[in-house]
C-alpha cells in the first residue's frame, strides 16, 4: 500500500471543444473553454452524446424555484430520489431501478469535481451541492460515461455553477418561509483584463422543517485567467459548514397511522458536515486540433455525528423515561436510552488527471480522439465515542480506524464520424484500485472493547468497454444507442472484516445496454424515448443501518436486471401558435422493473428471491409539468409527480412491520407551484413557492430507523436584486 498521505491531485472533466486556430484574438474561446462540463454540445438534440443524457438549462432551474435539488431531479427521466429530511441536504438519487441510498451507484460531481465522501472505498454523498446556487446541470446515462470514473453504473449527475460574468455583476437574493426558514444568497463576479473572478457566499437555516432543523454557511469561489493566447487556468475553492439535527430514527407504524408525523423524537441528535476543496484546471492548444488538459483537486470532508442511543425493548437498560409509540403493540414502540454515540468520519481526497484530445479527419469527416490517465488517492478516519448523556460533548473512544486507497485509471475513446449522419463511438477504460483498512480498536461480539493492529489489504481491478452510435437525420432526430460495462469497486469497510478476513464481496459489474431517439420537430416540441436494459452479474445491495439494514455493509445480490423505458416530452404551445404568451408542458415518465434474476434463499424459511423487485425500485415515475410565461415577466409553473408503489426489502414485505422499517410503501402524489415577477427596469424580481401543495401525508422512505414522512406544505417568498 502506498503512504495515505500521497494525495496528488485529480478531474473528471470534459472542457468545450475549440473550433478554430487560436490567436492573441480568440480570448472569448479560450473563456468559453474554461467551462467544466460532461456535456461538451449542449445543442437541442445532443447530438455529440453518444447515449441518453440531460441538461437542465439556467432558465428552467431558475423557473422551479427549487428548495431541494430533489425537484430538480424528478423532472428528469429515469431518476429516482429519496427524500431523507425533505429539503435536499443529503440526496439519494438512484437510476433506472438502482438502488438511491446515498446516491452509491451514481458518480456526483460539481464542476467536473467528485463529491462523494471517497469517490471509489466510500461513495457515499453525506455532502450535496445546493441546487438553489447552481447555473445547470447535467445527467449522462449511457456509453458516454466510460470516460469518467470510478462509478459507472447509474450514470454521472454534474452540477454547473457559474463563471465569471464579462462585465461587473452584483445579485442578491433572499428568501423567506415556513418552519423558519431563511436563506440568503449573495454574488459578484467580474472579468478584469484576462482575469475573471466569481464568488458567492450562501447562507440557510430553519428552525424546523417538518422534523429538521439546520444552519448552512457555504461559501465558493473561481477565478478564470488567460495566460497566453493558447493557455487557460481555472482555479476554484470551497468552504462548506452544516449543523442540523438529522437522525436516523424514523417513526414506527403505529405512530404513523395515528398521525403523529412530525415529532422530533431525538432532539438532541447532530449532525455537522465541513468540507474544504481546491481544484484546478489548465487546458493548453498545441494545435488548433491538439489540446492537453490537466487538472486536480485536493477535499477533505468531516462528518460528525451524534445520534441517541434506544430500543424496541421495553426491558431495555440505561432508560430515560422518554417512549414514543405504542407500549401495547410488540415493536410498536421505542424507549429512549440514556447515552449517544458520536459517529465520526473524516476523509482527504485528492487526485491528477491529464488528457489529450485530437480532433482529427476520415475524408471529410471530424473525428475526435480522446486519451488520459487519472489517480486518485483517498483515506478515511473513523471514530466512536460513547457518551453518558444524550446532549454529550464526547464520551470514550470505542472505535478507532483509517481506511486508506489509491487508484490509477487510463481510459483511451474515439469518435469516428462515418459521415455527416452517423457516428461511432468506442471508449475502454483501465480501473486498478488498491486498498486497506487497518484497525486500532473496536467493540467485539461479546461487547467488550478491544485494542488491536491490525491491516488487511486488497485489490480490485477492470477493463471497461464502451460502444455507442448516433445517427441525426433531417437535423430533427437522433437515433442513439450504445452498451457499456458497469463497474463500481466494492466499499472499503465492508470488504475487510474488523479480524482483517477479506469478505467475498465482488465489484459490481453489469452490461448496461440502450437504444432511444431525441427528436425537436419543432422550436416548440422535443421528446425523447429510450430503451434500456441492466443486466447485472454482480450487483451489490446494501444492508448497513443507514440503509435499513440489520448490520454494517453490502451483500452480494447475485443476478439482478432492470428492463424498462423512460420517456419526456415538451411543447411550447405560445411558440407553436406564435402567440406572445407561452404556455408549456413537459411530462417525463419512467417504467423500470428491477428484479433479481437469480436463485438466491434468503430468510428463516430460505425464500428464493429469482424474481421479486428489488428494494426501493418504483415501478412507475411519472412527473407533469405545465407552465404560463406572459410578455409583462409573470411566470406560473405548476408540477406534480407519482411514485408508485415500492417494496423496503428484498422479500418485498407487504404487511408493514411494527417498528416501521419493513412493508411496502405505498404510492403518493406530490405537487408543488411557484410564481415569479420580474421588473426589468429595477434588475428585481419578487417570488413565491409553494411545497406540497395538497399538504399530502405520505411516506417518503422507511429508512434508516423507521418511517420518514414527506415534508408538509411549505410556503416561501423571496426577492431578486441584480446590479
Amino acid at each position: 500500500m502506498k503512504p495515505s498521505f500521497l494525495l496528488p491531485f485529480l478531474t473528471l472533466i470534459d472542457l468545450h471543444p475549440i473550433q478554430g486556430q487560436i490567436n492573441s484574438t480568440d480570448s472569448l474561446m479560450l473563456i468559453e473553454a474554461s467551462e467544466i462540463t460532461v456535456i461538451a454540445q449542449k445543442d437541442r438534440l445532443l447530438s455529440g452524446v453518444p447515449g441518453s443524457a440531460s441538461y437542465v438549462k439556467p432558465i428552467e432551474l431558475r423557473r422551479v424555484l427549487a428548495i431541494s435539488g430533489n425537484e430538480i431531479f424528478r423532472k428528469l427521466p429515469g431518476v429516482n430520489v429519496v427524500d431523507e429530511e425533505g429539503i435536499g441536504l443529503r440526496a439519494n438519487i438512484g437510476i433506472r431501478g438502482l438502488d438511491p441510498d446515498r446516491s452509491a451507484n451514481v458518480l456526483v460531481l460539481e464542476d467536473g469535481i467528485p463529491v462523494q465522501l471517497n469517490p471509489y472505498g466510500e461513495p457515499e454523498l453525506y455532502y450535496t451541492p445546493s441546487m438553489d446556487r447552481m447555473s445547470a446541470l447535467e445527467v449522462v446515462k449511457g456509453s458516454g460515461q466510460i470516460l469518467f470514473g470510478p462509478r459507472t453504473i447509474g450514470g454521472v449527475v454534474n452540477y454547473i455553477t457559474a463563471d465569471p460574468p464579462a462585465a461587473p455583476e452584483a445579485k442578491i437574493e433572499l428568501r423567506g418561509g415556513s418552519g423558519g426558514y431563511f436563506g440568503a444568497l449573495l454574488g459578484y463576479g467580474t472579468t478584469m483584463g484576462n482575469t475573471g473572478l466569481a464568488v458567492q457566499y450562501q447562507y440557510k437555516r430553519a428552525d424546523q422543517i417538518g422534523v429538521t432543523g439546520f444552519d448552512v454557511h457555504d461559501l465558493n469561489a473561481k477565478f478564470r485567467m488567460i495566460l497566453s493566447p493558447k493557455s487557460v487556468l481555472g482555479l476554484k475553492f470551497q468552504v462548506y459548514n452544516e449543523s442540523s439535527n438529522s437522525t436516523y430514527l424514523g417513526l414506527t407504524q403505529p405512530m404513523f397511522d395515528q398521525g403523529e408525523y412530525y415529532p422530533v423524537m431525538a432532539p438532541d441528535d447532530q449532525l455537522k458536515v465541513s468540507r474544504y476543496a481546491l481544484s484546478a484546471t489548465h487546458k493548453y492548444f498545441i494545435s488548433k486540433n491538439l489540446r492537453l488538459t490537466t487538472a486536480g483537486y485536493l477535499y477533505t470532508i468531516s462528518r460528525d455525528w451524534r445520534r441517541q442511543s434506544f430500543s424496541s425493548n421495553p426491558n431495555a437498560a440505561n432508560q430515560t423515561g422518554v417512549v414514543w409509540g405504542d407500549i401495547n403493540t410488540p415493536n410498536g414502540a421505542i424507549f429512549m436510552q440514556n447515552e449517544t454515540l458520536y459517529r465520526n468520519r473524516s476523509f482527504q481526497v485528492g487526485g491528477a488527471e491529464t488528457k489529450l484530445t485530437w480532433d482529427y479527419k476520415i475524408g471529410q469527416q471530424k473525428s475526435q480522439l480522446d486519451v488520459g490517465v487519472r489517480v486518485i488517492s483517498e483515506q478515511a478516519h473513523e471514530q466512536e465515542l460513547l457518551g453518558k448523556r444524550p446532549d454529550a460533548r464526547s464520551g470514550a473512544l470505542v472505535r478507532d480506524e483509517v481506511r486508506p486507497g489509491y487508484a490509477v485509471s487510463g481510459f483511451v475513446q474515439n469518435k469516428f464520424a462515418l459521415s455527416k449522419q452517423l457516428s461511432i463511438t468506442a471508449g475502454l477504460r483501465m480501473e486498478d484500485y488498491h486498498f486497506e483498512r487497518s484497525i486500532y480498536l473496536y467493540k467485539t461480539a461479546s461487547g467488550t472493547y478491544r485494542d488491536t493492529n491490525i491491516t488487511a489489504p486488497s485489490h480490485v481491478s477492470a477493463l471497461i468497454p464502451g460502444l455507442g452510435f448516433n445517427y441525426t437525420f433531417n437535423k430533427n432526430a437522433t437515433v442513439f444507442g450504445g452498451l457499456h460495462k458497469g463497474f463500481a469497486p466494492p466499499a472499503i469497510k465492508n470488504s475487510l472484516s474488523t479480524a482483517g478476513e477479506v469478505f467475498p464481496l465482488d465489484a459490481q459489474e453489469s452490461w448496461n445496454y440502450e437504444l432511444g431517439i431525441r427528436s425537436v420537430l419543432s422550436k416548440s416540441i422535443e421528446g425523447e424515448l429510450t430503451g434500456f436494459y441492466l443486466d447485472f452479474d454482480k450487483q451489490v445491495i446494501p444492508v448497513s443501518e443507514s440503509s435499513g439494514g440489520s448490520g454494517n455493509g453490502y451483500t452480494n445480490a447475485g443476478r439482478t436486471k432492470h428492463v424498462g423505458a423512460e420517456a419526456s416530452l415538451r411543447i411550447d404551445f405560445g411558440s407553436l401558435f406564435e402567440s406572445k404568451y407561452s404556455i408549456y408542458w413537459q411530462g417525463n415518465v419512467t417504467y423500470a422493473q428491477a428484479t433479481y434474476n437469480s436463485d438466491r434463499f434468503v430468510g428463516t424459511e430460505k425464500e428464493n428471491l429469482w424474481g421479486k423487485r428489488l428494494p426501493y425500485a418504483p415501478e412507475w415515475l411519472n412527473t407533469q409539468t405545465i407552465g404560463f410565461v406572459a410578455p409583462w415577466n409573470l411566470e406560473i409553473q405548476l408540477s406534480s409527480t407519482q411514485v408508485s408503489k415500492q417494496f423496503t426489502n428484498d422479500l418485498n414485505t407487504i404487511t408493514p412491520g411494527a417498528d416501521g422499517r419493513s412493508g411496502v410503501i405505498p404510492a403518493y402524489f406530490v405537487a408543488d407551484g411557484s410564481v415569479r415577477y420580474s421588473i426589468p427596469k429595477w434588475k428585481m424580481s419578487v417570488f413565491g413557492t409553494v411545497k406540497n401543495l395538497t399538504d399530502a401525508r405520505y411516506i417518503a422512505s422507511r429508512r434508516p430507523q423507521g418511517i420518514k414522512v414527506g415534508i408538509p406544505q411549505m410556503f416561501v417568498l423571496g426577492v431578486e436584486k441584480k446590479f
